[in-house]
C-alpha cells in the first residue's frame, strides 16, 4: 500500500492536468525531484519538523509548476497554429524544461543521493502483531486515499471541478459559457505541482534518500497508472496505482527482481491492446 500511495500522489497531479486542460506535463518528474531537493538544501541551514518540510515541498512544487505553465506552455499555446501541434510542442517543451532542475541537482550533489538527515523528524517503526510499518508509510497511505477520493469528489461535485472538466471536453464551448480557462489552468497546474512536491517529500523520508534521476523513473510509473486507469479518471488512477504496485511487488518477491521495470511497459501495452480507454476511461465522442 505504501508504494501504491506514492504512485497515486505522483500520478494524481499528472492525471489532473492531462485529463482536464489536456497537458501531458513531462516536467512533472523534475518538479517531484526538485521539490525534495529544495527541502534538502533548506534543511542544511535549519532543522525543521515534518509539517514544515511538507509545506516547503508543496510550495516549491506548486510555484515550479506555475512557472512552467506561464513561461513555457502558455507561450507555446499563443504561438501554435492549432491545438494539435501545440500538444506536441508542449510535450517536447516539458522534456526540455525538465532537464534544467535535473542538471542543477546533479551539479550540486555530483549525482549522489540526497536526503533529509538534518530534519528534526525521525522515521519510526510501528508493530501490529507480526507486521511492521513506519509512521511515514501510514501518513502516505492516509494522505493518498484522502486526496485521491477528495479530488474525485471535487471534480464531480464542485462548480470549479465541473468547469475544469468541461475544458477537457470542449474548451471552446466552455469559454463561451463563461469558464475562465487560464485561471483554472493555473490552478490545476499549481495543484499538480503541489502533489508532486508532496510525493517527493514523503518518498524521500520513506526511502531515506533520492537521486536527481528519481523523478524520471517515477514518471514512467505514473504514465502506466494513468493509462491503466483511464486518462481523466481519478478513481481510475487509484485503481491503476494499486494494480501496478501489487504487480511489481509480486514480481519482486517471486522472481529475481530483474523484470520489475518491465511490468510498467508490459501493463501499458496490454491495456492499449485490450482496452485503449483504460479500466475506467470514458469513450471519446466526436461530433460532426
Amino acid at each position: 500500500m505504501g508504494l501504491a500511495s506514492i504512485y497515486l500522489l505522483f500520478a494524481l497531479g499528472m492525471n489532473l492536468t492531462w485529463g482536464t486542460i489536456d497537458i501531458l506535463n513531462f516536467s512533472h518528474g523534475s518538479i517531484f525531484m526538485f521539490s525534495a531537493f529544495s527541502a534538502h538544501l533548506i534543511l542544511q541551514q535549519w532543522a525543521l519538523p515534518l509539517p514544515l518540510v511538507i509545506l516547503i515541498g508543496i510550495a516549491v512544487g506548486a510555484v515550479f509548476s506555475l512557472l512552467v505553465q506561464v513561461v513555457a506552455f502558455e507561450q507555446i499555446l499563443k504561438r501554435a497554429k492549432d491545438r494539435k501541434s501545440a500538444e506536441m510542442q508542449m510535450l517536447i517543451g516539458g522534456i526540455g524544461v525538465a532537464i534544467i532542475p535535473l542538471v542543477i541537482a546533479q551539479h550540486y550533489t555530483k549525482s549522489n543521493p540526497f536526503g533529509f538527515e538534518a530534519s528534526s523528524f525521525e522515521v519510526t517503526k510501528l508493530t501490529f502483531g507480526g507486521l511492521w510499518v513506519t509512521d511515514i508509510q501510514l501518513l502516505t497511505i492516509l494522505l493518498a486515499l484522502t486526496l485521491g477520493l477528495g479530488t474525485a469528489w471535487w471534480l464531480r461535485r464542485s462548480r470549479q471541478g465541473l468547469a475544469l472538466r468541461s475544458i477537457g471536453v470542449d474548451p471552446e464551448v466552455a469559454s463561451l459559457m463563461g469558464v475562465d480557462r487560464r485561471r483554472l489552468a493555473l490552478g490545476a497546474m499549481a495543484v499538480s505541482g503541489g502533489l508532486a512536491g508532496l510525493a517527493g517529500i514523503l518518498l524521500t523520508y520513506s526511502l531515506g534518500a533520492l537521486t536527481p534521476e528519481s523523478g524520471d523513473t517515477l514518471l514512467i510509473k505514473a504514465f502506466a497508472c494513468i493509462v491503466l486507469g483511464g486518462v481523466g479518471s481519478t478513481i481510475g488512477v487509484v485503481a491503476g496505482s494499486l494494480v501496478l504496485a501489487f504487480a511489481e511487488t509480486f514480481v519482486l518477491t517471486q522472481t529475481s527482481g530483474l523484470w520489475v521495470e518491465a511490468v510498467s511497459f508490459g501493463l501499458i501495452f496490454l491495456v492499449l491492446m485490450l482496452r485503449p480507454s483504460g479500466i475506467f476511461g470514458r469513450k471519446e465522442v466526436r461530433r460532426t
